[in-house]
């Protein structure tokens, strides 16, 4: 591996050619010829661009060269469509083919436009990140999915779905805006041609339903290694058995996957973390260097909620048959169709198809086979969110998952809920509880890395929590000790009325009151309690679990949302700081301040729509194709940083076509729904599995 991103090893084709046992079938209609909108190679008549604070200019041997300045916050150029609208109804895409000619990196963005675009409304955009001298491809989808419908049908309960909130109509393509937005330097780029490409299929409305198989799949398409029948399942087991001979694993680990060929450390029995050679590293138990290269959520389950949407799915099997043990039940919505509705009923297509494909004692066979795909794959850890019964095999190591509910701050918000007051004591109790649980499990346990303690807390701004603090009622234990620091710094609360311009009249009338300070005028005391609370939920976590698990690793709280404050405070406490970073790299990911500690990637994935899926997940991609090979730049440049010592991908298995309890459907898998391997991102973990040590010794 060299330190340049290399085009996938030749594996990929031919495991799918052993593993898909099929054809590459084609879309329902075929997809037409790409079609050229401007193709700035040849002639072109600068006449018919409008400019916006651009420089513009043509030469048929290098393209449309446009030049923009930081005067401007949206400088570009618009092409209109010629003869007044382009009719794109056939496809799905437009493309534009970019090269950065400046010298510096620039975000590149193009519209979309029907008469009466606004920016937000009649429009679709995308953009592209370009590095100095770089080229690339700009994909714009003109739909969420490659499937239309011919009318609107309410789906319900997913994030994505075919028909999803069409922006234009691509038969009415009136122009095309390129442009940097609010740029602050000088930008050049230039445009080789604009294309529309891939075929959008239209969908019958009225013959729609149901339209899930009998094994979760989409049933309006075919793709490579779709399932067709149980046999298709079974087959599948020995094409994979030789392929996993033939791909053993990386020889030169040792049991635990540490570097055999590296230098020996110290050894302690259990995980550690040091920075050898000017980069941080994990050292196994053994004393060998470990990069942890890691899947989440290893398990058999992905059930689908089926309340109110019975209608969606084609054969659902007969509660009394065998099948009928993958019925269940959830209320686990905390956003989508399903949040505030109680319990409702699912299937778990997932574990039916495993029966399907192993037998009725799959649950025994699974496990191993897991851990064998791991070794294969290049991979060396179980992360979050997976079954016990799975990492409890210790083949492979792993991370443990600590989660514990307390009293919430009432005042605070969050994306997966309320932050919780670290000052009640029924959070330093709860933890300890939590950490109890794990006793005889992986505390005490070689083979676990870590714990990773909660996941995406809402951290917010770096005022955020002491604000939520004084709005919340006045029994919220977060409140009385903000307010008795107030009373340290003021004495008087006339005091702190001059410095906050605010009009208390008691200091108890400030703890009645939920109304929110000034937050320029108070914004010192504000952060200054912002930083006492965050260094109190680390230190609370970190001593719970120090005391139980002394040589153990404290993983931090998997930051999604986070500000410089509270990332600080988790370097006070916690062994290694982890990130939920959905990005296209973290070769730069740093902490604040420059401050030299090991980081870890909690999640991150891409996914494509090529595989009969409807959502990517948060990360985009072309095809299965681009998505083995994002994944190998991404690792490739965690293994460039030097503080990064791991990356744990978000997950091992696709989310069920129809959505998990919050409407989740992510093609984000290294297994579809009926197990089957993607050989296009297994190929890419090979190749990092085989050449990362030598790669971040470099």
């Amino acid at each position: 591996m060299t330190k340049k991103t290399r085009i996938l090893h030749a594996g990929a084709p031919a495991l799918l050619a052993g593993l898909f046992l099929c054809p590459v079938w084609l879309a329902a209609s075929p997809a037409p010829a790409e079609r050229v909108l401007f193709d700035f190679t040849r002639a072109f008549d600068l006449g018919q661009a409008r400019t916006n604070h651009a420089l513009v200019s043509f030469d048929p041997g290098q393209g449309l060269t446009v030049k923009t300045t930081a005067a401007d916050s949206w400088p570009g150029v618009t092409l209109p469509a010629p003869g007044g609208f382009f009719d794109l109804s056939r496809y799905n895409e437009v493309t534009v083919a970019l090269k950065n000619v400046g010298a510096n990196e620039v975000t590149v963005s193009c519209r979309v436009d029907n008469p009466g675009a606004d920016g937000s409304k009649n429009c679709v955009t995308g953009n592209l990140t370009l590095a100095p001298g770089a080229s690339g491809t700009l994909r714009i989808a003109l739909s969420a999915t490659p499937w239309r419908l011919s009318e609107k049908i309410e789906l319900v309960g997913m994030r994505g779905w075919p028909g999803q909130g069409q922006k234009i109509d691509p038969a009415k393509i009136n122009q095309l805006l390129l442009f940097v937005g609010k740029p602050k330097a000088a930008h050049a780029f230039q445009v080789k041609s604009i294309r529309a490409e891939g075929a959008a299929v239209l969908l019958d409305a009225k013959t729609f339903f149901p339209f899930i198989d009998e094994f979760g799949q989409f049933r309006h398409a075919d793709w490579p290694g779709k399932v067709k029948s149980p046999t298709d399942l079974v087959s599948r087991i020995q094409i994979e058995e030789q392929d996993l001979a033939a791909h053993p694993g990386p020889s030169d680990r040792n049991a635990y996957g540490g570097w055999t060929g590296g230098p020996v450390l110290k050894a302690t029995g259990f995980f550690r973390v040091e920075k050898h050679q000017g980069k941080w590293w994990l050292v196994d138990p053994e004393g060998r260097l470990f990069w942890s290269h890691g899947i989440d959520c290893v398990r058999v389950e992905a059930a689908t909620p089926i309340t109110d949407r019975e209608h969606y799915f084609h054969l659902l099997p007969g509660r009394e048959t065998p099948l009928g043990r993958f019925y269940g039940s959830g209320n686990w919505a905390p956003h989508g169709y399903y949040q505030g509705k109680g319990a409702y009923k699912t299937y778990d297509f997932s574990g039916a198809n495993l029966w399907r494909k192993h037998g009725p004692d799959f649950e025994s066979k699974y496990p191993d086979l897991v851990h064998r795909r791991l070794k294969s794959w290049g991979l060396n850890t179980i992360a979050n969110w997976s079954s016990s019964k799975i990492y409890g095999l210790r083949q492979t190591p792993y991370t443990a998952t600590l989660s514990f509910n307390a009293k919430a701050v009432e005042g605070s918000k969050g994306y997966w809920g309320k932050f919780y007051d670290v000052f009640d004591p029924d959070f330093a109790a709860n933890c300890r509880q939590a950490v109890a649980r794990e006793k005889g499990k992986a505390i005490g346990d070689p083979w676990c890395i870590g714990f990773y303690v909660h996941n995406e807390l809402a951290w917010g701004e770096d005022t955020s929590l002491a604000v939520a603090a004084l709005v919340s009622p006045p029994n919220q234990a977060a409140k009385a000790v903000f307010i008795e620091d107030l009373k340290a710094k003021y004495r008087d609360i006339g005091t702190l009325n001059q410095a906050w311009g605010a009009n208390h009249v008691s200091w108890e009338a400030l703890r009645q009151s939920t109304n929110s300070p000034d937050v320029k005028k108070a914004g010192l005391d504000l952060r200054a309690f912002y930083t006492k609370f965050a260094e109190t939920y680390f230190r609370i976590v970190r001593d719970e679990l120090k005391a139980a698990a002394p040589n153990q690793l404290y993983l931090g709280c998997r930051f999604a949302w986070v500000n410089d404050l509270a990332a600080k405070a988790a370097t006070k406490y916690a062994d290694v700081i982890s990130y939920n970073r959905y990005s296209y790299s973290v070769a730069d990911q740093k902490l604040p301040e420059g401050i030299d500690l090991p980081i870890i990637i909690g999640e991150f994935h891409f996914g494509a729509l090529d595989r009969g899926m409807f959502h990517t997940g948060l990360k985009k991609t072309a095809s299965q194709q681009d998505r083995a090979l994002k994944y190998l730049e991404y690792v490739q440049g965690a293994l460039r940083n030097p503080l990064l010592v791991g990356t744990h991908w978000f997950q091992y298995k696709d989310q069920a076509t129809t959505g998990r309890g919050d409407g989740e459907n992510y093609q984000i898998g290294f297994v579809d729904i009926c197990d089957t391997p993607y050989p296009e991102i297994i190929a890419a973990s090979r190749q990092i599995g085989r050449e990362m040590y030598p790669y971040r010794m470099k």
